[in-house]
């Protein structure tokens, strides 16, 4: 797993560490490190700017200091890199479990709306956050307000049925936002305490898509707008990414199939570029595969080896 990103990295701290082994970081020590550096994340699936603002803390980070006494020229490279990376990540996403409980307290429904193209896996995404949420105590309500695609409804009930949550959906081709306002209702009628909102996804993202979003989060009020997104996908990621908070507003985010992705950029770069945080990473197909990201923890994975 992330393994052209770790490759990346390594040569960083080997180029860098010969040439500051007994003496003070100079700017000179850094820059053919530095450019190499940035190819080799774009390589990895970061974003270009992303590349050059990690590289930047870096330098900013190595200049001027010195090996100290006990220590190691390969410590101080990857103790600047875990900094570079911690500061790039270090956004602190809502506790769903919890905002969810103080919502239903209250007598309504905590509203997660979910968003995101076609194929990054946000059915089966949405079905991972009920068990969660199950798990820790939450009722939930899973909602289709997908009436665009066919099967979509279908699909989702599938999954609601499996973990043994209530499930909500309307008619193809009915309005998404009715549906969305109508299961709210339902549930805080019922007494449950998180509604799980399906959205349209599009193959392409078209200004129809938007609006027809744009018009669900009006009516909805969701609480927390997330957006799937596929760590497979590198820039596209971002680019969906720029796109669904420039047009909706995203609140945070979750990247499915870390576990396939042998780069590992695409983290990195989404939070980077929206400046939101990822909340979950899918790791497998099950409905147990979901994890929450600890960002200290990423970042030794990263780090640590090389």
């Amino acid at each position: 797993m992330f393994d052209k990103f770790k490759e990346a990295l390594g040569r960083f701290v080997s180029n860098v560490k010969e040439k500051i082994e007994t003496k003070e970081v100079k700017p000179e020590d850094l820059e053919g490190p530095l450019e190499e550096l940035v190819l080799g994340l774009v390589d990895a699936g970061v974003a270009y700017d992303t590349a050059a603002s990690i590289a930047e803390s870096l330098k900013k980070g190595l200049i001027g200091k010195r090996v100290s006494r006990g220590s190691n020229a390969e410590d101080l490279v990857k103790e600047a890199l875990q900094e570079a990376l911690i500061k790039e990540l270090s956004l602190t996403g809502p506790d769903i479990v919890s905002e969810a409980k103080s919502a239903c307290s209250s007598g309504k429904p905590y509203v997660i709306a979910f968003f995101g193209v076609n194929g990054v896996g946000k059915t089966t995404t949405i079905a991972k956050v009920a068990k969660y949420l199950k798990d820790h105590g939450v009722s939930c309500l899973i909602v289709a307000a997908d009436t665009f695609r066919a099967g979509a409804q279908e699909q989702l009930k599938v999954h609601a049925e499996r973990l043994g949550v209530p499930f909500l959906g309307g008619p193809y081709g009915s309005d998404p936002a009715s549906v969305a306002y109508n299961a709210i209702a339902s549930a805080q009628r019922r007494g449950i305490c998180a509604v799980l909102l399906d959205t349209a996804g599009r193959m392409h993202i078209d200004v129809d898509l938007m609006n027809e979003l744009k018009k669900v989060v009006k009516v909805a009020k969701p609480h927390l707008k997330v957006l799937v997104v596929d760590s497979l996908t590198g820039n596209d990621a971002v680019e969906q990414a720029r796109t669904f908070n420039d047009n909706i507003g995203v609140d945070a985010v979750i990247v499915t199939k870390v576990d396939a992705d042998a780069k590992g950029g695409t983290i990195v770069s989404v939070v980077s570029t929206i400046k939101r945080p990822v909340i979950f990473v899918g790791i497998g197909q099950g409905y147990e595969d979901l994890e929450s990201l600890d960002v200290k923890k990423f970042v030794s994975t990263l780090i640590s080896g090389l």
